[in-house]
């Protein structure tokens, strides 16, 4: 990563920080991921060669920079979903001179998922509303590759709303699971070959 990227997503950081803090309204925060969180999830994409990488929820663009600097290196693209509009995040994409190695999406996570091809994702990351995650199940199990990961952050700071779903993973066992202690609990699982 170069310096003016590190800069810009540096900015975004605190920009997001402040604004959140500031919102009342938790469906109105960016909720940014933590920078070192974004940190492993870029390096996990990158040790994996993930080429076909998913994120549920892009906010304004901030992680989905990470991950598209990350498939950069693998010659990979990043679908981003998002429910709501995704201009910011469209215009930081820009800024950052990695629109090209992302295509945004402006629809339900789930219902995207569910028009997946079976194991046709190298990495999912779900960064959205946790409480949905069940409700999606089994297309995320689904549309993992065998040797894949699957990435769910959250997983500590809001530890009731994350069970369901992890329970539904570590139920499944095509799956190996760990919750990493970074950020606000980041848990992969990563699917057997």
């Amino acid at each position: 990563m170069d310096d003016d990227l590190r800069s810009l997503l540096d900015a975004l950081y605190a920009e997001g920080k402040a604004h959140d803090a500031d919102q009342p309204d938790r469906l109105l925060r960016l909720r940014n991921l933590e920078p070192e969180t974004a940190t492993l999830l870029a390096l996990l994409t990158r040790m994996t060669g993930a080429r076909s990488v998913v994120e549920i929820g892009t906010s304004n663009g901030y992680s989905t920079i990470w991950l598209a600097d990350a498939v950069a290196d693998t010659s990979g693209t990043v679908v981003s979903v998002e429910l709501g509009p995704t201009d910011e995040a469209r215009a930081n994409l820009e800024r950052a001179g990695l629109a090209d190695r992302v295509r945004l999406e402006r629809r339900d996570g789930g219902q995207f998922l569910q028009n997946l091809a079976d194991d046709s994702v190298d990495l999912l990351f779900l960064d959205s509303e946790r409480v949905e995650y069940p409700n999606w199940w089994p297309h995320p199990a689904r549309v993992v590759r065998p040797g894949g990961v699957l990435a769910v952050d959250n997983v500590l700071s809001h530890p009731d709303e994350a069970a369901p779903f992890l329970a539904l993973l570590a139920g499944d066992g095509r799956f190996v699971t760990a919750t990493i202690p970074v950020g606000k609990g980041l848990h992969l699982a990563w699917r057997r070959q």
